[in-house]
């Protein structure tokens, strides 16, 4: 399994669209605080205040993706799969409490005691600048999602659902919220000019942190279940086993069970029946060419283990959920 953990070193492209995103954060932050203070507006402090929190994100999903592509060692003989699956669990709650809770906040305040806004310009400047950094950011974390759902087969908005890549969901998500939260901003700015009601500027901005908050829940939710030991996709494992059952040498696969190790670390552990051998140097050879065609057909499974079992060993087998209760 060495060359397995070898893999484990190289650096995902996710790291890529993290440093993008984590890059136009921070400078699209500094810009929206000094345009806030400026003209007192809640929405722009609150877009100012989401823009840090992505950035604290990016710095911690930057850390997941380093920490999940440690190799394995002694002491983590599965590798670090699941430490990015943690620190991307930290990210979404750092958008939770950063982004979400101030502008939520900061928007209900303003709604309650009013406040006088200055010159929006400045504003305006800056969020048309914000979207297009945003924008580029986006369409390159889009571009990703678009390229591993061709090599899968499936539609973007299907991989982007059940990937365990949270790095680049995250990135993804992010993004798309962030675009959506400038628009929000303006739209109260504008309401704002054209009533003289504050109450505008301040609702944009509760707006803005009800985004959020639905973007982290989301994200919390998937990593969330990631570490607790989620199983590949459904239609991942029902190929694993019709590739398993097309083989020679097994006659029936009696239990198969999987686990995410990491974004695209897959454990395999399988019940097989194999053909009856007449030695055991015979089974363990079989069991040897089942594992290496897996790994060649599957690039994604990091470890296998295989269990020779009896047929009629099925009656007595373990019953694991239903494919009806599980992402496909």
């Amino acid at each position: 399994m060495n060359d397995r953990r070898e893999r484990a070193e190289d650096k995902p492209e996710s790291l890529g669209t993290v440093i993008v995103a984590g890059v136009a954060n921070l400078v699209i932050a500094l810009a929206k605080l000094v345009a806030g203070l400026v003209s007192g507006s809640s929405a722009m402090l609150s877009e100012a205040m989401h823009s840090a929190a992505d950035t604290v994100t990016e710095v911690l999903l930057f850390v997941a993706v380093r920490r999940a592509g440690r190799p394995a060692d002694a002491r983590h003989p599965f590798g670090y799969g699941m430490a990015g699956f943690f620190w991307a669990l930290m990210a979404a709650f750092a958008t939770l409490i950063g982004g979400a809770g101030f502008s939520i906040t900061h928007g209900v305040h303003e709604i309650a005691y009013g406040e006088e806004l200055a010159d929006l310009r400045l504003s305006y400047v800056v969020l048309a600048v914000a979207f297009v950094v945003e924008g580029i950011s986006f369409l390159k974390a889009l571009s990703q999602v678009r390229g591993q759902a061709r090599k899968l087969k499936v539609s973007p908005q299907r991989y982007v659902s059940r990937t365990p890549d949270t790095a680049l969901k995250a990135v993804l998500f992010e993004d798309g919220a962030a675009l959506i939260g400038l628009l929000v901003a303006a739209a109260g700015l504008l309401a704002y000019q054209a009533t003289g009601d504050s109450r505008w500027d301040g609702a944009a901005s509760v707006v803005i942190g009800l985004l959020l908050l639905g973007v982290a829940l989301n994200l919390i939710r998937a990593n969330a279940s990631l570490l607790i030991g989620q199983a590949a996709p459904v239609r991942i494992e029902q190929e694993i086993r019709a590739e398993l059952l097309a083989m020679p040498e097994v006659e029936a696969v009696v239990e198969l069970l999987t686990m995410m190790l990491g974004p695209d670390e897959i454990m395999v552990a399988a019940r097989v029946d194999f053909v009856d051998e007449s030695t055991a140097g015979a089974l363990e050879r079989a069991a040897d060419r089942v594992e290496r065609t897996l790994v060649e057909r599957f690039p994604a499974i990091s470890q296998v283990f295989l269990d020779p079992t009896p047929g009629e060993a099925a009656k007595r087998g373990r019953v694991v959920g239903d494919d009806a209760d599980r992402d496909a």
